[in-house]
């Protein structure tokens, strides 16, 4: 059994991610006119492989260990760089922010559902209150602590890809810290791991935006804040949360991490205040302790 107590320095690393991704849904909207999706997320890995590469060169030579165990980070890269960002982007496209976070707060339940089916991990009852918890706080975020608000939400096809997209996370999540095929050196190296999943979902990256221009709903619209934007969301967004997930994934496990996304709606809200000019409400701390507390709760054994 995998021991879930979260250590002050699990939880520090699992609330950086959730951080930098609100981060990147407000610059993301900031930028959404300038350049399509699926060609941002081509620009903002490509920029993470060129930032990342003075660091991890060597995983990509002929003789290194990633090649024996590419269709291992292809299947990483696929959930993660190329799939879970491109659905995410895509959801953005027909459905509201608000819709895409209220439905993406259903991850801690993927975790738990996902690591019960696919990897045998048993559910404590636990777990589930946490999770009720934790989609409680979310609700609140989203409803601005009105019930009436979240009665008008009305489901659209971008609801679907986010769905998806959050149980693509949640196998990905998984799949970092079930015992693997993964050569040590690679393992052990997180430049190397990371660059092994960026330089084979730019396969993917590249293939959907691919399709972006083919189908005629590609643009790209160059301009030094755009330029400022996607160093922004490569640094921070890409490098720095996929680094910190990882690592914190490893020392709390999935299901517990899982619980730590559903802040990335309340940081949303608040860097919205801060850049948009909305001003942080009572709903919004209570949200915050109801998220904690599923934490809390879910972590304890």
């Amino acid at each position: 059994m995998h021991h879930t107590r979260v250590t002050p320095t699990a939880a520090l690393l699992l609330v950086i991610p959730p951080l930098l991704w609100a981060a990147n849904a407000v610059v993301g909207r900031l930028v959404s006119a300038m350049v399509s999706p699926m060609t941002l997320n081509l620009l903002r890995w490509s920029i993470a492989f060129v930032l990342l590469l003075p660091l991890a060169a060597p995983v990509l030579h002929p003789g290194s260990a990633l090649w024996p165990s590419w269709r291992r980070f292809m299947g990483l890269s696929l959930l993660a760089i190329g799939g879970y960002n491109a659905l995410l982007y895509l959801a953005l496209n027909t459905s509201t922010p608000i819709n895409v976070t209220l439905v993406g707060s259903i991850t801690p339940v993927w975790m738990l559902l996902i690591g019960r089916l696919f990897f045998g991990k048993p559910i404590s009852p636990r777990q589930w209150l946490g999770a009720a918890m934790s989609i409680l706080g979310v609700m609140l975020v989203l409803s601005r602590g009105q019930l009436d608000v979240l009665l008008q939400v009305r489901l659209v096809p971008g609801d679907l890809y986010i769905l998806m997209a959050s149980a693509a996370w949640a196998y990905y999540s998984w799949m970092l810290v079930h015992p693997t095929s993964e050569p040590s050196s690679i393992r052990s190296n997180w430049s190397a791991f990371l660059m092994a999943q960026i330089a084979l979902g730019l396969v993917w990256s590249a293939l959907f935006a691919g399709g972006e221009w083919a189908l005629g709903l590609g643009r790209f619209t160059p301009s030094w804040p755009l330029a400022a934007a996607l160093l922004f969301i490569a640094l921070g967004p890409a490098l720095l949360a996929y680094r910190a997930w990882g690592a914190g994934v490893s020392r709390a496990g999935p299901s517990v991490a899982g619980f730590f996304i559903n802040l990335t709606p309340l940081f949303t809200a608040v860097l919205s205040g801060l850049f948009l000019g909305e001003t942080p409400h009572g709903y919004h701390a209570l949200a915050f302790a109801l998220i904690v507390g599923g934490i809390v709760v879910s972590s304890r054994r």
